[in-house]
């Protein structure tokens, strides 16, 4: 891996010179540990001709869930506890004669910018850009694997909270249990808050567990995800609680696993994000549920459980290969409930088989 993260920041550094910048200064967590292996709390990384640093606040724990230091970096511990790493750094870059600095301006506070700027006058701030994101967007195979271990967590994790008894539990123990089985089979932790709901919070995007109760004939929707070596993965599944379902409920999921169906079969290389965003809302179209669709279908992931590209109605750009994404179609009914469906996937060529499900748990309307 050490030649990996070097060929990561020299690809950083040929953008930065291309813009007019010797140096650059990375200050987005998940951005320092794409380009250093590691972003210990308050971690700085510091991108400067041939010489980069990784700047802490103290010495790195080592610890899977956030990884271990390129070991071709210099990583040095500010002097002083509480002391701002990215000033510290900006202060070097100016004593090593670089006379701009490219900086994450879309992660910087206003009082953290001027303080880089008060630590060394001469040192002219240019704005950085997306360039890191940009870099993230297309996963190497081994990203893409610990994706792939990731998924195969959260199915067990899922797969075995559905052989339990549900009915009577609330929606916030089983998302504390789902979150419990997720580190017992070797996550790093949750890679975001488990949502878990049931009845008429069944469906709704990014609910928050709540103390009601599960109950026969409810629709039973659960939104969870794992991280693995610090990649986050996602998956979504809507069931039916003790009874066969309603026909209200059938119609409602297989409209949603129309949807899902096809914005996962538009992924392919060189497919607009909006024209995949396209195939699954106009399904739900179809079906009159035009009002309250949420703002996307899907979204890429990676070292942050909701990165570029967004499938959404006026996302531009179009997919490459080796670009993980979820595809995640729902619909809710406010007071009754709804459906959501939401795999991980990485698009691939057709002639590598089309694109890759990493999250298999079935998506058959099941009666728990």
């Amino acid at each position: 891996m050490p030649e990996v993260y070097a060929t990561r920041r020299e690809r950083l550094r040929e953008r930065c010179a291309a813009g007019g910048s010797a140096a650059a200064l990375v200050t987005r967590p998940a951005n320092v540990r794409y380009l250093a292996g590691a972003a210990p709390l308050g971690a700085v990384l510091l991108l400067g001709g041939d010489e980069d640093l990784l700047l802490c606040g103290g010495p790195p724990s080592g610890e899977a869930a956030e990884g271990r230091p390129d070991e071709a970096l210099e990583v040095r511990v500010l002097p002083r506890p509480g002391g701002d790493a990215a000033v510290a750094a900006a202060g070097l870059a100016a004593e090593r004669g670089a006379d701009s600095l490219a900086v994450e301006e879309h992660h910087l506070t206003v009082s953290r910018h001027r303080a880089l700027g008060s630590v060394a006058p001469g040192l002219r701030l240019a704005d950085l850009g997306g360039a890191v994101e940009q870099l993230r967007v297309i996963k190497d195979e081994e990203e893409i694997s610990a994706l792939r271990i990731g998924a195969e967590i959260a199915d067990q994790a899922l797969g075995e909270l559905l052989e339990s008894i549900l009915v009577g539990r609330t929606e916030r123990h089983l998302a504390l249990e789902l979150e419990r089985r997720l580190v017992d089979h070797g996550a790093d932790g949750p890679a975001f808050a488990t949502s878990v709901g049931t009845g008429p919070n069944s469906g709704r995007r990014g609910h928050r567990p709540s103390d009601r109760r599960v109950e026969e004939g409810d629709f039973l929707s659960v939104c969870l995800g794992a991280t693995y070596r610090g990649y986050r993965c996602e998956i979504g599944r809507t069931f039916v609680i003790g009874t066969s379902p309603a026909d209200w409920q059938i119609e409602l999921y297989d409209l949603v696993f129309a949807a899902q169906r096809a914005g996962r079969e538009a992924l392919a290389p060189g497919a607009a994000y909006r024209d995949v965003d396209r195939e699954a809302r106009q399904v739900l179209d179809s079906g009159g549920h035009t009002e309250g669709l949420p703002p996307l279908t899907g979204h890429g992931v990676g070292l942050e459980i909701d990165e570029d590209p967004q499938l959404a109605p006026a996302a531009m750009g179009k997919l490459d290969a080796c670009v993980p994404v979820t595809v995640e179609p729902g619909v809710h009914l406010p007071g009754r409930g709804g459906v959501r469906i939401d795999d991980t996937l990485v698009v691939r060529p057709e002639a590598d088989g089309g694109p890759e499900l990493l999250t298999i748990t079935t998506k058959e309307l099941l009666a728990l």
